[in-house]
C-alpha cells in the first residue's frame, strides 16, 4: 500500500513541469499581438496602396475625359516673353515713325519734281512755237535774201568796173596837179571822193559776204538751229528723267504706305495678345491655358471654379474676362506631356486661385 500511495506524486510533478510559466504565457501573448498587428498593418497598407492606385487611376481617367479644366498662368511685366513682346512693339512703332518721316520726304520730293516737270513742259510749247516761227520766217526770208545777194553781187561787179575807170581818173588828177592845172585842194577833194568810192565798194563786198551768211542761215540747218534743237532735246530728256524718278518715288511711297498699314495691322493684332495687356499695363495679370479639346467650356463670362485636391469641394472664384486666339504650347499639369491650346484672361475674386494646378470652367467637375 505504501508503494501505491507513493506513485501519484511523480504524475503531478510531470503535469507541473508541462504547464507554461507566466513569462512564457506573456511572451506568447505578445507574439500573438505583434502578429495580429502586423497582419492588420499589412492589410491596411494593402488597402491604402489599392486605394492610392484607384485614386491615381481615377485622377488620370478624370483628366483624360474632362473637358472643362484649364491651367492658371500668372504673367507679369518682368516676364521674358512680356519683355520681348514690349521690345518688338517698340521696334514696330519706331519703324512706323521712321517710315512716316521717309514718306513725308518722298512726298515732298515728288511734289517738287512734279513742279519742275510742269515748268519744263510749260517751256516746251513756247520753244516749239518759236522754232516754228523761225522756220517759217527762214522759209520766207531765205529766198528773198538769196535774190538780194545775187543783186548785191551784180552791183559789186558793176561797182568794180566803175572803180577800174576811177583809176584812170585818179591818174589824170595827179597829172593835172603836176602840171599845175588844179590846186592841191581840188586834187585832195577829188582823190578823197575816189577813196570814198573804193571804201563803199569794200563795204559792199563785206555786206555781200554777210548777206551770204544770212542766206546760209536761213536756207540750211546751221549750228544755231542745232543748238536750239539740242536745248529742246535736253528739255524733253530731263522731263522724261523726272517722269522716271517720279514713278519710282511714287512706287516707293506706295510700298512704304502699305508697309505702314501692315505694321498697324500687326500692332492691332498684337493688342489682342495677353502679352500686350501685360506689357501695356505693367501689372500682374491672371490667365489660364485652355487645351483645344476644352474649347467649348471657355466662353466670355463663364464661371471659374477652384477645387481642393484638383477636383473636389469646388467653389466659384471668378469668371472668364477675355479669350485670346493665338496658339500657345504648354505642359499638361497632370500627364506632363506637351499640349496645344490658347489663353484666356481670368477675373478672379481670390488671386490665390491663380496658383492652383488646375481650375475648371463653366461648371463644377464632379457636381459637388
Amino acid at each position: 500500500m505504501a508503494t501505491q500511495a507513493a506513485n501519484p506524486a511523480p504524475v503531478e510533478d510531470k503535469k507541473a513541469m508541462a504547464r507554461p510559466s507566466v513569462g512564457e504565457r506573456l511572451h506568447a501573448a505578445h507574439y500573438k499581438l505583434v502578429l495580429t498587428l502586423y497582419r492588420v498593418f499589412a492589410i491596411a497598407m494593402l488597402y491604402l496602396v489599392l486605394a492610392g492606385i484607384l485614386a491615381y487611376a481615377f485622377v488620370m481617367g478624370f483628366y483624360a475625359v474632362s473637358t472643362s479644366w484649364a491651367a492658371p498662368v500668372i504673367l507679369s511685366a518682368s516676364d521674358e516673353k512680356a519683355l520681348a513682346f514690349r521690345e518688338q512693339l517698340v521696334t514696330s512703332q519706331q519703324t512706323i515713325e521712321d517710315l512716316k518721316v521717309d514718306s513725308q520726304k518722298l512726298q515732298s520730293g515728288v511734289d517738287e519734281m512734279k513742279k519742275h516737270r510742269a515748268a519744263l513742259l510749260a517751256l516746251e510749247k513756247p520753244l516749239q512755237q518759236a522754232i516754228a516761227r523761225e522756220q517759217a520766217h527762214n522759209r520766207n526770208a531765205g529766198p528773198e535774201l538769196a535774190t538780194l545777194d545775187n543783186e548785191k553781187k551784180s552791183d559789186n561787179v558793176k561797182t568794180k568796173a566803175v572803180l577800174e575807170q576811177l583809176k584812170e581818173l585818179e591818174a589824170n588828177i595827179n597829172k593835172d596837179l603836176a602840171a599845175g592845172l588844179i590846186t592841191k585842194t581840188d586834187a585832195a577833194t577829188q582823190l578823197s571822193a575816189l577813196n570814198q568810192a573804193r571804201s563803199a565798194y569794200t563795204d559792199s563786198k563785206i555786206a555781200e559776204v554777210l548777206l551770204t551768211d544770212n542766206v546760209l542761215d536761213k536756207t540750211t540747218v546751221g549750228t544755231s538751229s542745232l543748238d536750239v534743237l539740242e536745248k529742246q532735246a535736253e528739255l524733253r530728256s530731263e522731263a522724261a528723267q523726272l517722269d522716271v524718278a517720279i514713278n519710282v518715288a511714287e512706287k516707293q511711297l506706295s510700298e512704304e504706305s502699305r508697309q505702314i498699314e501692315r505694321l498697324h495691322q500687326a500692332i492691332a493684332t498684337a493688342k489682342q495678345s495677353p502679352y500686350y495687356l501685360n506689357a501695356a499695363g505693367g501689372q500682374t495679370l491672371y490667365f489660364a491655358f485652355v487645351p483645344y479639346d476644352n474649347r467649348a467650356s471657355a466662353a466670355m463670362g463663364a464661371p471659374i471654379y477652384d477645387c481642393y485636391f484638383n477636383m473636389i469641394a469646388c467653389h466659384k472664384v471668378g469668371e472668364v474676362k477675355q479669350i485670346f486666339g493665338g496658339e500657345q504650347d504648354a505642359t499638361h499639369p497632370i500627364f506632363k506631356t506637351q499640349i496645344r491650346g490658347f489663353l484666356i484672361q481670368m477675373n478672379l475674386d481670390a488671386n490665390e486661385s491663380a496658383k492652383s494646378k488646375t481650375i475648371f470652367l463653366g461648371r463644377k467637375p464632379l457636381l459637388f
